[in-house]
């Protein structure tokens, strides 16, 4: 086994040295015409351009040449850059399911890509792929992230470029015109750009790169060829403008009635390059209604619930502002303050009746300054204003109507300068600003993070430094936060390990994210990585880690936990994963029942959890994930299991739908009543904890850019409590009597039903409808004990509706001014 291991790593090590040195270069081209993009490749420019290929595999084997050829050119011109590309391949073998544009990953489609590091600083990179039905995606790629090698993909990211697909009789062609207006580069006259290209083959599963990128070595950038010898090309000028309308009705129920709302907004998104590397974003009175509605779950924890932004604006070209981590970008425009008080406290009262509460702030502007200078610093500025909101409420019985403040005027600020280094190192600073209206709550938040990497990649050192400052009529507080992290992020055996140190007055939860402070954390992991195919395996790994917590302040032992994980991936394409987590001692939760330590805490007990979990082949027209876990404690009745199954079955390549249902059982679940005693101490319960959750989605492709997207969640937990418990100061506790009346039903449901046509590059018509249960709903805990009757009563009672209709339409000004001329 030892010789075995020996030479396996010998191998890939050698492996690795070779392709690490293996630079692949094209000469650039300048033509003098314009190429015409009809998805065929006969223009007389392209016959003059000598053609590349011999792309290496990267998945699922690495090293190996690609199964199939592909030739591809490449030219640009004082405007466009210009790629053609031909795919060999039996055209009954080609994959071109219809998608949405963007969704690509894991469908039934055959992708062309190609890539531009336009600073050729191994850090930063705009990415076109095209499928071969001539679904664009489009994203910016960066290599800051702490997780996947450092590769961080920015998917929101959409430029305005054109392409045309074709099939032939011995395979597909691409031909790609993007304008030199979407992306940014140095003002030089000679310039190197980074350079890739890449392949996905369906039917085998295969990703194959110009230039070779090793999975064992860290990041992608890095390991990308070049483009040498753009000359004398000039930004042009980069000035466009997105106006949009939008209009439609929302209905909400209350135990008054209903309350109707008509929708009605207008508005515009300005982009203007500045110069060559530096981009201006401006949205006017921004609309945010047409989103995919939220994953509400129910939140036993006394921590705030972070959940994904699906707004462009706060998602596209976002990954300078979130370098340090101090932007969860869902603050900004968030539901006001104080909108669920005002529904709870008067949507029940038989003598008042709402008139309006608003439930997202509006926004009078947000802008983006963002670019890379000649030095490679990179500047960001953000800045986002919000609306004060008001709601409206009617006293039934004089007749009289009242308004109550629910969010203040508020401004919000980011500055990041990030210089990059040499060899993918990096040096931050980040400074984030709000500021409200009648000086409530103010708070300003500034980071230095340094990451250094050696010569040749293999190690990795970070260290960051955060301060917060608080003021305002609430109150006052400075804090802290510091954290070093060392580690070896290539090659067959990686491992790193981190110390994170929170100060109990750190605080950055006004524009960014944490659950709790007052923490001293050090951690580390270590994998085993193989990429060569087995006798039973394309790939596997093996990764390991453990953490150990300390309260800051006081200074006392929290928790300790192992993790360990194995993962398999078949010669058919299935998947097995292996999982398994421990706290193996009695911990100490000094976070029950609040964010901020109040000097009790809770002895949570030891427990063992083991999952599986794996997939099966994706090529397939029917496709299903699961997952099967469970755990158990030394406290007897204390068990925990989890099952999750999903399904995906593509009808045709214009139709499929997905399902899945995950449904979870802890008998065992300790945590606060959310009741307190007299002297202020947490009542703890014991309790039991359902939860099913559901989701089916359908999906219908009328062309490339036209498509229809519905999809349904529903969430159920039915809490029931089996005891009650005061806290001892050592952190166990006496059982007090039982409680009554306190279990819990909670139910969300949600539909989102999204048409959406992309008419033109750039404009886009959407009509959305959402649905979504009463907010005001209860639904009795010990009547309805079973999914099905629960389901039932959720559909019975009132919900909420909305329908949408949004146009947008996109305008250049080179081609205004073009027309004009």
């Amino acid at each position: 086994m030892l010789t075995r291991l020996i030479l396996t790593s010998a191998f890939y090590l050698l492996l690795s040295v070779t392709h690490a040195q293996q630079v692949r270069s094209i000469p650039a081209v300048k033509i003098n015409q314009p190429i015409k993009i009809d998805g065929n490749l006969n223009d007389e420019a392209w016959r003059s351009i000598e053609p590349t290929g011999d792309f290496i595999a990267s998945q699922p084997v690495f090293g190996r040449p690609s199964v199939k050829r592909t030739v591809v050119k490449i030219a640009y011109d004082n405007s466009a850059i210009y790629v053609g590309a031909y795919m060999y391949e039996d055209p009954r073998n080609i994959r071109r399911q219809l998608t949405a544009r963007d969704v690509i990953d894991r469908q039934n489609v055959d992708i062309f890509a190609v890539g531009f590091d336009t600073y050729h600083d191994h850090q930063n990179a705009f990415i076109f792929r095209v499928t071969a039905a001539n679904v664009q995606a489009d994203a910016k790629q960066s290599q800051n992230g702490s997780s996947n090698g450092g590769v961080v993909t920015d998917a929101s990211w959409d430029a305005v470029w054109e392409s045309k697909t074709s099939i032939k009789e011995d395979g597909w062609v691409a031909e790609i015109k993007i304008p030199l207006s979407a992306v940014r580069f140095s003002n030089k006259n000679i310039q190197d750009w980074g350079l890739n290209f890449g392949r996905f083959i369906r039917t085998e599963n295969e990703n194959s790169i110009w230039n070779p990128i090793n999975p064992n070595i860290s990041g992608e950038l890095n390991q990308w060829g070049v483009w040498t010898g753009l000359s004398n090309i000039k930004a042009p000028i980069r000035l466009s403008f997105l106006p949009y309308l939008s209009g439609g009705v929302r209905v909400s129920p209350t135990n008054n009635g209903d309350v109707t709302e008509f929708l009605k907004s207008g508005g515009m998104d300005v982009k203007y390059g500045i110069n060559e590397g530096f981009t201006l974003d401006m949205t006017l009175i921004p609309d945010f209604a047409q989103v995919q509605s939220d994953n509400v779950f129910l939140n036993l924890s006394p921590f705030q619930v972070k959940f994904d932004d699906y707004r462009p604006f706060f998602t596209e070209g976002t990954e300078l502002f979130n370098k340090a981590g101090l932007f969860y970008s869902r603050r900004i425009g968030n539901a006001p303050g104080l909108s669920a008080s005002v529904l709870t406290e008067f949507g029940n009262n038989p003598n008042y009746q709402i008139i309006k509460n608003p439930g997202i702030t509006r926004l009078y502007n947000a802008t983006k300054l963002s670019g890379r200078t000649k030095g490679n610093l990179g500047i960001g500025i953000f800045n986002a204003v919000s609306v004060p909101m008001y709601a409206k409420i009617k006293n039934l019985n004089t007749g009289q109507d009242s308004t109550i403040l629910t969010e203040p005027l508020t401004n919000y600020n980011i500055l990041v300068l990030d210089q990059a280094l040499k060899h993918r190192s990096s040096v931050s600073f980040t400074n984030t600003n709000v500021l409200r209206k009648g000086n409530t709550r103010n708070a300003n938040v500034s980071s230095l993070d340094i990451s250094m990497f050696d010569k040749k990649n293999n190690y990795n050192f970070s260290v960051a430094g955060k301060y917060s400052n608080i003021w305002g009529k609430q109150g006052n507080k400075n804090g802290f936060t510091t954290a070093a992290g060392f580690g070896k992020v290539s090659g067959i055996i990686q491992y790193r390990a981190n110390l994170v140190v929170e100060s109990d007055k750190y605080d950055p939860n006004d524009l960014g994210y944490i659950q709790n402070n007052n923490s001293l954390e050090y951690n580390a992991n270590v994998s085993y990585n193989i990429i060569r195919p087995t006798r039973y395996f394309l790939n596997y790994s093996y990764r390991a880690s453990f953490s150990n917590i300390y309260l800051y302040r006081p200074f006392n032992w929290a928790t300790f936990q192992v993790n360990a994980r194995a993962f398999f991936l078949f010669r058919n394409f299935w998947d097995l994963s292996f999982s398994f987590q421990s706290s193996p001692t009695w911990n100490k939760d000094y976070f029950v029942h609040s964010n901020v330590y109040t000097g009790y805490f809770l002895r949570r007990t030891p427990y063992y959890y083991f999952g599986i979990s794996g997939s099966s082949d994706s090529r397939k027209k029917l496709f299903f994930s699961w997952e099967l876990g469970g755990a158990e404690s030394p406290l007897p009745k204390d068990p925990y299991w989890a099952t999750n199954l999903g399904l995906r079955y593509r009808v045709s390549d214009k139709l499929q739908f997905s399902a899945s249902m995950n449904i979870l059982q802890d008998r065992g679940n300790w945590g606060w009543s959310f009741l307190i005693n007299p002297d202020g101490s947490p009542i703890i319960a014991r309790r039991n904890v359902k939860t099913n959750t559901m989701v089916l989605s359908g999906q219908y492709n009328f062309n490339s850019r036209m498509n229809v997207n519905i999809r349904m969640r529903h969430y159920w937990s039915l809490l029931n409590n089996t005891n009650f418990y005061n806290l001892k100061p050592d952190g166990y506790w006496n059982e007090v009597a039982f409680i009554p009346n306190q279990n819990l039903n909670f139910n969300t449901f949600n539909v989102d039903m999204f048409y959406t046509w992309d008419f033109l590059p750039g404009s886009r018509f959407t009509i959305a409808w959402k649905n979504a249960l009463g907010s005001n709903v209860t639904i009795d805990p010990y009547a309805n004990t079973s999914y099905l009757k629960n389901f039932g009563r959720v559909i019975d009672n009132p919900h909420s509706n909305e329908v949408t209709v949004k146009l947008v339409y996109y305008l250049d000004y080179l081609k205004l001014r073009r027309r004009k001329a």
